[in-house]
């Protein structure tokens, strides 16, 4: 199966890469849902926007310790690094993920759509000014805005909170355009992000999943289920199209 999506992905003309929480666990980066995701130790509350709003300091303590104290020792695996391969050879067009921890652009990927937007910039919830994250000094809770002194909030997509564009009508999109959407360590729970591989498969697209179990995509619009971590079915797959 692996042999038979790599022929597919060599062969397509407009390979996409959509990516969920999956990717990054092996990079040591949680999950939010499941038994030993994220939200089974915090409250998810503390990225309500209305409750940020309200209490920025409580949430800002979380945040701190899960953004930016923990994930900000992940670095990338080697599926991060077989997509940027893949892109590097022009056979992937771009990815879009559903993380906001920047490890795909560490790996060496320039054609990203962060669908929920990104942890390593803050933007001022008042002037709208971004600010790189590991400039701002975290040990003062919140941070605040140096031109308008108002609360700074990481610049990723919080409940109650639209999809950011470009992002948005991007990764759309690349549902328009892919011929093949590789899916990679996402289970297609989370909306709207769940109706872009859908809307591709509605366009004629090969779905190429890859995941340690069956997911909501799997038994409805995946072509090619290869079971397993994303480092390794991703390392055989750059293998056999390099070595072809």
């Amino acid at each position: 199966m692996i042999k038979e999506a790599s022929r597919i992905i060599k062969n397509a003309n407009h390979v996409t890469a959509f990516t969920g929480a999956g990717i990054s666990v092996e990079s040591g980066i949680p999950p939010f849902r499941g038994a030993t995701g994220l939200w089974s130790k915090y409250n998810p509350i503390v990225l309500d926007i209305n409750y940020f709003n309200s209490n920025p300091k409580d949430s800002w303590k979380v945040i701190k310790e899960i953004f930016y104290d923990f994930f900000g020792e992940a670095k990338p695996n080697n599926a991060h690094f077989a997509l940027a391969e893949l892109e590097q050879l022009g056979i992937l067009k771009s990815i879009i993920t559903q993380n906001i921890d920047n490890l795909h652009q560490q790996a060496g990927s320039k054609e990203v759509y962060e669908f929920h937007g990104t942890s390593r910039n803050l933007v001022c919830t008042s002037c709208s000014k971004i600010f790189q994250a590991e400039k701002i000094d975290l040990t003062v809770l919140p941070p605040k805005c140096d031109i308008c002194g108002t609360v700074l909030k990481p610049n990723f997509v919080f409940f109650g909170e639209p999809i950011p564009e470009p992002a948005n009508s991007s990764s759309f999109g690349e549902a328009e355009k892919g011929d093949v959407f590789l899916l990679i360590g996402t289970t297609g729970e989370i909306m709207p992000a769940s109706l872009i591989p859908h809307q591709a498969k509605r366009n004629g697209a090969k779905i190429i999943e890859i995941n340690v179990e069956q997911t909501k995509f799997t038994k409805s619009i995946t072509d090619v289920f290869l079971e397993g971590k994303a480092t390794e079915v991703m390392s055989k797959i750059i293998n056999i199209i390099k070595n072809k």
